[in-house]
This record gives structure tokens, sequence and C-alpha cells, in this order.
């Protein structure tokens, strides 16, 4: 495609009617689809027939990039299907596609046809939008940002943590929830793992919620089946919703592979009929990679472990503390193969790289993504653990009260607090999945209720996101086991067991405020989107300040106001007639191509 016939194209056609498309902000139920125009010029010479079935994403903004995705579907299937199909990246600051820049690239076979572009040469702390364009189909327009460059002086940022989606277990309400732009006016979200899960039909989903049956039926051991996992997610509208208006910078967990699983093995794993380990995990990293709008490294291609400047406000690390340096879990909390001191929850590697790059760090806030419960939790002093036990349901046994969060790895996690008490590195965040509930915790060394160092200073705060559909609690269980927890726990200030939602982060340069919402459906999709505001609750840190603590704090908080006046002015929400305007322009520029 030339430019200067796009370019003169933009904005003088009129727009055309597309079925199948909802702005964000309905509770959409129909399918995001590509545009068809063939119905209005000729097919021009060598086209592949073509269409966008699964939405657009971007995700791992930096100040000059960010990572543009989507997945062109072949009408031909087979030994007729095509090696590659030439996409065209639409990028521009407008919504309208004015003035746009534009990326060939390819759609190959070998990657299922997904498309990852890493958009250079932007502007920093800038909102762009974009599009893919193939055969006679545009795809739908999604918006992204840059980041503002290391240097730049920040006063706030928004965003949004989410984890822990099982497709069969319900509907991804929280994600319809988050893309109303003019309500949340989010910067970035952050998805601390569990994107998808691996399980079979009938093994770990909720049948009472119709068509939403995991495919293929199998669990998904081939990257075929990993493949047609990933492809499935996608197709569901709330999720592709989510991804149209933000970038993600997301981490992979357990259930991308499968249950439990550490750098050598799985719990869900059986080697005998499955086949060995480390193909299973090179084939379900190579569908993510794939899948997910997450930057690549040619020379560690089975890394996921990153960081992000945000302006000077935030540093961010992105661990993988799942499948690159875990040992196995312990088999019981009883013992002391946990305080094992050669037992590792992460490499060395990547240990001294996050640990040197917060001493080295000068942003007021260090911020850490990862999967696991960094603070300890501590059932022996409650009055029926056993009874606890037995609440908990099918998938989060080990992760509530066995080995698989820090609690099992303890040299490694008092390294980190050994390291940012020595350093007197302040403004820690952790922020962590997995667990399907919510948490606000202080990170200690040794929270005790009778010995330790709660009247010391916090070495960090933790803020656990509930998940988006996976399940906690049975319904009723959760505030007497709450109450129960923080009598045993005093650090741990906030729990939630039952409810499904996310976290808005809001942050300024004198205090991060954690804001948990819940959904108040996730079995009928008519009311996708829609919040239980009752069970709202609000958690904040101050900034390190001399002569005050850093803790959390519950009392008289007031939920944050989003910028929905400078949004709507610098990056209003990316809509369907976006794409219908797009279409238009699209038909235009293959018209005079057919004709030359």
């Amino acid at each position: 495609m030339k430019r200067r016939d796009f370019v003169g194209s933009v904005a003088t056609l009129p727009f055309i009617s597309i079925a199948g498309c909802k702005d964000s902000s309905d509770n959409a139920t129909e399918e995001l689809i590509s545009t068809p125009i063939v119905d209005r010029i000729d097919q021009a010479p060598n086209y592949v027939d073509v269409a966008f079935k699964h939405g657009v994403a971007s995700g791992d903004p930096l100040a000059d990039r960010v990572i543009l995705w989507t997945r062109v579907s072949p009408a031909l299937s087979g030994p007729q299907a095509p090696a590659s199909i030439p996409v065209t990246v639409i990028v521009s600051r407008s919504p309208e596609m004015t003035d746009p820049t534009i990326i060939n690239a390819e759609a190959l076979a070998e990657r299922d046809y997904t498309v990852k572009v890493d958009a250079d040469g932007l502007e920093p702390d800038t909102w762009y939008y974009f599009s893919f364009g193939a055969g006679n189909v545009v795809s739908p327009v999604g918006r992204t940002r840059t980041f503002p460059a290391s240097k730049q002086r920040i006063e706030r940022a928004r965003f949004a943590t989410v984890s822990c989606a099982n497709y069969a277990y319900g509907h991804f309400s929280a994600y319809q929830a988050l893309a109303d732009v003019n309500r949340w006016d989010l910067d970035f979200v952050l998805h601390l793992g569990d994107y998808l899960y691996e399980y079979a039909p009938g093994t770990y989903d909720d049948p009472t919620v119709p068509n939403r049956s995991h495919e293929p039926a199998n669990e998904i051991v081939s990257l075929s089946d990993y493949r047609i996992r990933h492809a499935q997610y996608k197709t569901d509208t709330h999720l592709q919703a989510i991804h149209q208006q933000y970038p993600m910078i997301c981490i992979w967990d357990d259930h991308e592979s499968t249950n439990d699983s550490y750098k050598d093995g799985a719990e869900n794993h059986q080697p005998e009929s499955e086949g060995d380990w480390p193909s299973r995990k090179a084939r379900a990293i190579k569908a993510y990679m794939e899948w997910m709008p997450i930057r690549e490294k040619p020379e560690d291609p089975e890394s996921i472990w990153r960081s992000f400047q945000y302006g000077d406000l935030i540093d961010l690390w992105m661990l993988d503390t799942r499948l690159e340096g875990r040992d196995q879990q312990v088999s019981s909390p009883v013992g002391f193969d946990n305080n094992a001191p050669d037992r590792k929850l992460i490499s060395d590697q990547q240990m001294n790289w996050w640990l040197d790059g917060m001493t080295q760090s000068q942003s007021v806030w260090r911020m850490v993504g990862q999967q696991v419960m960094f603070a300890q939790l501590n059932i022996a002093e409650l009055p029926t653990p056993d009874a606890l036990s037995e609440q908990l349901p099918f998938g989060t046994l080990q992760q509530g009260l066995n080995m698989d969060q820090w609690d099992g790895y303890t040299a490694s996690r008092n390294r980190v607090l050994s390291h940012i008490e020595d350093n007197q590195i302040d403004n820690v965040i952790v922020f962590t999945g997995d667990i399907h509930t919510s948490w606000a915790n202080e990170i200690y060394r040794n929270p005790a209720t009778l010995i330790g160092d709660l009247t010391d200073e916090a070495l960090a705060v933790e803020f656990v996101t509930p998940s988006v559909t996976s399940p906690g609690f049975p319904e009723g269980t959760s505030p007497a086991v709450s109450t129960a927890i923080s009598i045993a726990n005093p650090h741990i200030k906030y729990s939630e067991l039952e409810t499904r939602g996310f976290v808005v982060m809001d942050i300024t340069r004198q205090r991060s405020q954690a804001e948990y919402y819940y959904v108040a459906s996730i079995a009928d999709p008519s009311r996708a989107g829609e919040l239980d505001l009752s069970k709202t609750k609000l958690v904040k840190v101050d900034a390190k300040q001399v002569g005050k603590r850093y803790q959390l704090q519950e009392n008289n908080l007031t939920p944050t106001r989003a910028r929905i006046a400078q949004t709507n002015f610098r990056a209003p929400e990316a809509r369907a007639e976006n794409q219908q305007l797009l279409a238009d322009t699209w038909a235009h520029v293959h018209r005079r191509e057919a004709t030359v």
C-alpha cells in the first residue's frame, strides 16, 4: 500500500454499517469481527480470503515503542492454507486514523498466523491507535500508548491488576467492566498470570454456565492443543474489549502450561501419558509467545522477566516465579524442607537482576508484578486449620495452605527482604495473582503473633488481586475465615475470599491507593461489567516519610477520580465507527490497486 494513497483517502469516505461490532462501553455479546468489504469492490488479484476473529491487542509499552498484536484467520485450511499472508499495520495518533504510519508485516503459518509487531520510533507518553489490514478486511481499531521517558516527572498513573480467568467457570465480567475507558481511565493493565486454563471439560469448570466448555475437549498437551485453547479465549468479546482499549503487561503462571508447574515438572503432568516435561513446557511457551502481546527475547526465547519505567514515578519489575528457576514444591508445610538454604523460587540470574535494579532505582515507587503470594500465611495458630483446609476448593489448596507460594521458598524470600533492609530501599509494592482471592498485606521478616517485628518498619506491602472467574472459598464462608486469618496474621490487613473482580491502582508521588472492585455476576452474560459496589474496599500506603511508618491504611479513604476530561481530549476510547471509517479507506485504496 502506498502511504500517499492511504493518507489521501482518510476522512473522505462515508460511514458504512458493520454488523457484529459494539462499543466497548456496552455489554457486548456479539463477536468483534473484521469488516467485510468484498461486497463493495471487485476482488483484487491474489488477495487471500481472511478474517480477524480474535481482536487486537497491545503490550509491553516503552517510551519509544509498543507491541501490536492480532491473528489473521485464513479461509483455507490444511494443505491449501497459505504459508504466509501479507498484513498491513496502521498506526495513528487519531482514532480516525489520520496521518498514519504504515508497517508491512506477515502472518506466518509457522506462528499460527499470529502477527506481532514491535512498533518503534514513537513519541514518549503518547496515546496511539492501530489496526491491521489483510486481504479485503480490516481489524477493529485498538488503543494503546507509550510510557513517559525515564526522567520525565510524572504526577500520577492509573492501572488495573487482574489474574486467574478460567473460561469454563463463567463470563469475563471483570474484563468488560475495565473496558469502560471513561470510568477507569487506565494507563495500562497488569495481567499476573493464569490467563487461560489447561483442563479438559468437566475437570475444573462450572457446568451450570452454558456455552463455556473448553476447546479442544481434552487437557491441552500438544502445540495444536495450546494454540486452540488460546484462540478460544481470544474469541471472548469481553477479553477482546479490554485488549482493545489498553496495553497489557502480562506474565504467565502455572495454568498457561499446567497446574503447579516448576522448572523440571508439574503436579498435573504425567510423563507416561503426556510425554517429557521439557517438550510440553516448550510447546506451551511457544503458543504463549505467539498469542500474547509480549516482547520476545531472541537471545532467551523462554524468558518473560523484564522491567519497565513509567517516567520517574514507577520502576516495575515483572518476574517469572513459575518456570524459570523454581525448584519442586515440598509436599508439606510441616518440617524444614521449605527452609532449606539452597531452595530457589527464581534463579540467581533473575534474582540478581531484580535486586540490582531496585538498588539502582531512582523512581518514587518500586513495584513488582509476580505470581504467588509473597507474605507469610500462618495457619498453624488458627482455631481449626483442618476445617479451613476442607473449605478450600480444588485448585487452590496448594496456593492457600501448601508450599507453592513464597512460604515454600523461605531462603529466596529472606534474600529479598535482607536486600531491601540492608540497602534501605523504600516504597516497595508487590502485586500478586494466583490465589483466586483478595489480600492486602504488610511484609515483615517475621510477622508472628507473639514474637516478631510488627513494631518495626514494614519492608514492603502486597496487593493480591481477586480472580476474574476462578473459584475462591464457598459462598458464605469468607467473613469467618477472614476474621480468623487476621487474628493469626496481624500483618494481613484485608482479605476477601469469595468474590471475583479486579484491583484499580491510583499512584501519585505521595501515595498508592488500591481499590478492590467486585463483579455482580459471572454466570449471567447480560450483567457483564456490572459491579457490586457494596463490596468495594479501599486500601492505601503513603510514600515513605521521615518519622512515619510505611504501612497500609484502611480508614477515611474515598475512591479516586478518573481524569475524564483529559482522557477524552488526549485519548478517547476506540470505537466501532473508527473501524467503519478505516474499512471504507481500505476499500478505496484497494479499488485503486485493482484497477491499476
